[in-house]
């Protein structure tokens, strides 16, 4: 079977398949994984709290949260535990509160509570004037964005999955019993077919005969300020939601920074991934609203990412047994958090089709470089600097990223194929300098290829 598209969704559908004893390919028509809207979110581990009860957007957040969380903890992908505040900032905002608190009590999340305004001001300091209240869920977190999809798909190949990148769908013929798959890269010929194509998802749609969405996406813009300005905020600062967007949010990252963003805008254009003057000068207009003292601050870098947003408010997941495919689109802010209910749930969409699930007895373990700044990075573990002398020779040192870390990115089972593949497994390049230390040092590295030897030599 094949499974389209390797972001955080696809990824989390093909580490699940791969549990069993099944000839799975996933493909992608980016060089890696986790390319698209999977790196540029707002890297919120999220609760389900203010899903629409009874969605299946809710249904999947519920299913995935513990899962995802137990799964970071076993493969090493950081999250922080800083729990989110919820807060209202008018008299409408604050009538609303009794109605979430009640909806999160439908989606299953009843540790949240309200919290007067004295005790909103004691638990962050640094909030601007004129909050009335707030509801503290205490289960909402932060998570490496970058992570989760090369550990789906690391731990896929690990386990005998054929991952193809540089695969672009351009058809789709069906033969019989058999879909053969024209991509960039060759054919393909597949019983079963799992459509996570994300931004595309619907033009794929459209390959197996159906007209059920449309992908518009909707282009966020945030802005990252130095981690100087960590100390500033201690929680994850929501805004009340509105009907299209969660809203601009302030949050700190498990790499140290602080995050505000996103803003909302619907594109025609599926890869325009550019900021804007008029975004970033609402972000700063807000920022300076919810936590004044961020705006004196040095940002560090800004991006925008594209949501898959179409006409329907909910997940739009179809399976068609006739023709042996499943549908998953319309995945949209909460992909990341949902990935691992969305991937259970898509396989037992296709047992119902008719896949025969027989379970794998031997199963490979993966474990993953760790990016946060709670547990040592190899740079601090003097166990490890002992093993690995190069776990001490620092490359980005606004990352404290060692030749160690980029030595093994290259020759990793999914290897890192150009700058950004690196920046995401290791995290060098995306300091407050922005490479303009170590860029032509990490570059040398990367042209050095897989070979550690050529790596070393090259370094010396």
């Amino acid at each position: 079977m094949v499974v389209i598209g390797a972001g955080v969704v696809g990824a989390a559908i093909a580490r699940e398949l791969s549990e069993y004893q099944l000839d799975v390919a996933l493909i992608d028509a980016a060089d890696d994984v986790g390319t698209r809207t999977s790196k540029a979110n707002t890297a919120i581990l999220h609760t389900g709290f203010d899903a629409a009860p009874g969605t299946l957007e809710s249904r999947m957040l519920r299913r995935s949260y513990p899962r995802l969380r137990s799964y970071a903890d076993a493969v090493g992908i950081a999250v922080e535990d800083t729990g989110a505040l919820l807060v209202a900032w008018t008299e409408e905002q604050f009538a609303t509160l009794p109605a979430l608190a009640r909806k999160a009590a439908e989606n299953g999340v009843t540790d949240l509570h309200a919290i007067a305004v004295r005790e909103l001001y004691e638990l962050e300091p640094e909030l601007g004037p004129g909050a009335l209240g707030a509801l503290l869920i205490p289960g909402e977190g932060i998570i490496c964005p970058y992570t989760p999809p090369l550990a789906f798909a690391t731990e896929a190949v690990a386990n005998g999955t054929t991952l193809r990148l540089r695969s672009s769908l351009t058809g789709v013929e069906h033969r019989g019993a058999l879909h053969e798959l024209v991509t960039t890269s060759g054919e393909l010929a597949a019983r079963y077919v799992v459509n996570a194509a994300g931004l595309r998802a619907d033009l794929v749609d459209a390959m197996f005969g159906h007209c059920r969405f449309t992908v518009r996406p909707r282009r966020g813009e945030l802005i990252v300020y130095d981690k100087l300005a960590r100390g500033l905020v201690r929680h994850v600062l929501l805004p009340v939601p509105t009907k299209t967007t969660k809203g601009v949010l302030v949050a700190p990252t498990v790499f140290g920074n602080v995050l505000l963003g996103p803003t909302a805008e619907d594109l025609d254009d599926r890869d325009d991934r550019s900021t804007t003057e008029t975004g970033l000068r609402s972000l700063v207009d807000k920022g300076r609203h919810i936590l004044p003292r961020l705006l004196d601050e040095e940002v560090t870098a800004t991006y925008a990412g594209l949501r898959a947003a179409t006409e329907h408010a909910d997940y739009q997941i179809h399976v068609d047994a006739e023709q042996r495919y499943v549908c998953v689109g319309s995945i949209r802010s909460t992909g990341l958090s949902a990935s691992m209910g969305i991937a259970e749930y898509v396989v037992e969409l296709l047992a119902g089709a008719g896949l025969v699930l027989d379970r794998r007895s031997d199963r490979v373990a993966i474990r993953m470089p760790y990016l946060g700044q709670v547990a040592p990075r190899p740079h601090a573990d003097a166990e490890r600097i002992a093993r690995d002398a190069d776990c001490g020779r620092i490359v980005c040192h606004c990352e404290r990223v060692s030749l160690a870390e980029i030595r093994d990115a290259l020759v990793a089972r999914i290897p890192a194929r150009s700058l950004d593949g690196l920046r995401r497994r290791t995290g060098c390049l995306q300091g407050r300098c922005q490479g303009f230390y170590c860029l032509a040092r990490v570059a040398m590295l990367l042209a050095a290829g897989g070979s550690a030897e050529r790596i070393l030599d090259g370094e010396s």
